[in-house]
């Protein structure tokens, strides 16, 4: 692919996202931004979150990352299901029935004013971190694809792309974003079955040998039974359903999107056909990375060293024109459906939570404007730190980090869902800072103080655990609940 052609593909999608946010951003008000004024039909939202919860990491790493942990990431996937069936029952009533913009407003209506700020930073901590990080994969494919052949230094391609990001978002908030993850996930899915595609004919298989030699190959091996395996059943199959309440339902970035529909019902049924449509999904990509290192391994290429460069090499070295097209299309709608709403959602709960922007008379679309600059350079710092320090893949890395900075959010949640008490509020934040501190010292020394034992995302409970602990200790007389 010779550098116009990538930079035409990416003008050409750029151009088609800017008209999705000109119809959509049209009379829009801050209310537009943060909640679509509760209007957006269930299926939209639901064919949308498919992309942005695929994203990036899940477009080049799970793919690569098959070469080392096969297909125990499904356990993962498992157990989200079961975790989105607790957020479609348990959190999605209780956010429509409170009329919620910021989903953290709960903790302050719960605990207090220190719990709620508290909440909604780890969430800002939390967000910033994955989103850089989903951002980070995009940016390392245009750097090869497009940039690289001018001499254009990686920083130079983070703020083109954060600023694309910025110019069809600024307007119409979470409205624009609920249309162009459409188009988005559409991009996404063709890329990986264009792929697949690519591969059986350059390969010469019929539907039968491939579905053969997918079941077949060793990659494809989904449970693991070893207690002392980070990727043993139990744990990933809990942490995955822990890790999806934290990164959904606790999260502002994805219930924003939810809570644009129109009624609790319409949620519902977001969450449950999204759900369905993200597992096969996943399976999907899960079979591409067998046949990826097939492929590879059939052409005598060398693997890359990072399993994250695996799919990129291969799409846009050897797949041919076509399907290198449909992939960097791919990998630019996994960068901006994840990256766009990211950005939406931190400036949104900055705004409502940390500015309480609704109290403001005057300069709130102002105020609202600045955020999101503020965010959008924030990310970019977040992400040429990551470039200089990255040597793992992204996949593992984002949960990793989530175990630690969503721990406090699900503890506090699930505190105040799970038990009467009040608490001291003015003692919240430290415990939840407190938190994820001793859990990465478990995390680091677990192995010599549990015989071989090593923690993986199940570390996200033992943080959860320790600041329901905590916030015990800080019992408080407290008449109700909510």
């Amino acid at each position: 692919m010779t550098p116009l052609l990538v930079f035409s593909v990416i003008a050409a999608y750029f151009v088609l996202l800017l008209v999705i946010s000109h119809f959509t951003s049209q009379k829009a008000d801050n209310t537009t931004f943060f909640t679509a004024n509760r209007r957006s039909p269930w299926f939209l939202v639901a064919y949308g979150m498919v992309g942005a919860s695929l994203s990036g990491v899940t477009f080049i790493s799970v793919p690569g990352e098959v070469g080392n942990s096969n297909w125990t990431y499904l356990q993962f996937v498992m157990g989200n299901m079961v975790g989105y069936a607790v957020i479609a029952f348990v959190l999605i009533p209780l956010f429509y029935r409170l009329q919620l913009v910021s989903i953290y407003e709960y903790l302050r209506d719960r605990f207090g004013k220190n719990s709620y700020l508290a909440g909604a930073s780890f969430f800002l901590i939390s967000q910033t971190i994955g989103a850089s990080f989903r951002l980070f994969l995009a940016a390392v494919v245009l750097q090869i694809a497009f940039f690289d052949a001018f001499g254009i230094p990686f920083f130079v391609t983070v703020l083109t792309t954060i600023l694309l990001i910025w110019i069809y978002t600024f307007r119409g908030g979470i409205k624009t974003i609920v249309w162009t993850d459409t188009l988005q996930t559409t991009f996404l899915l063709a890329a990986v079955v264009i792929s697949i595609i690519m591969i059986v004919d350059h390969m010469n298989l019929n539907f039968g040998e491939v579905t053969s030699l997918v079941s077949k190959s060793k990659m494809s091996t989904i449970f693991d039974w070893d207690w002392r395996s980070n990727r043993n059943f139990f744990k990933t199959f809990l942490a995955g359903i822990f890790i999806t309440i934290a990164m959904n339902g606790l999260d502002q970035n994805v219930m924003q999107k939810n809570l644009t529909c129109k009624n609790k019902g319409d949620a519902q049924k977001n969450i449950f056909w999204f759900s369905i449509v993200f597992f096969f999904s996943t399976m999907l990509f899960l079979a591409l990375g067998v046949l990826l290192y097939q492929y590879a391994i059939d052409q005598n290429i060398s693997i890359p060293e990072r399993t994250d460069d695996l799919y990129p090499l291969l799409a846009l070295n050897y797949f041919g024109t076509f399907a290198g097209i449909v992939f960097l299309l791919g990998i630019i709608a996994a960068a901006f459906s994840s990256a766009d709403s990211a950005l939406t959602a931190l400036t949104t709960s900055f705004c409502v939570d940390i500015l309480d922007l609704s109290k403001r008379k005057s300069n709130q679309k102002k105020t609202r404007f600045l955020v999101h600059i503020g965010f959008s350079l924030l990310m970019f710092f977040v992400i040429i730190i990551f470039n200089a320090l990255n040597d793992t893949s992204v996949v593992s890395a984002v949960f990793k980090v989530a175990g630690f900075t969503y721990g406090p959010l699900l503890g506090l949640f699930a505190f105040g869902l799970l038990t009467k008490r009040g608490v001291k509020d003015k003692w919240v934040p430290l415990v939840c800072i407190l938190s994820p501190m001793l859990s990465f010292i478990l995390d680091q020394n677990s192995a010599s103080w549990f015989y071989g034992y090593k923690f993986g995302f199940e570390i996200l409970l033992v943080n959860a655990a320790i600041t329901c602990l905590g916030l015990a200790f800080l019992y408080k007389r407290q008449p109700g609940f909510l």
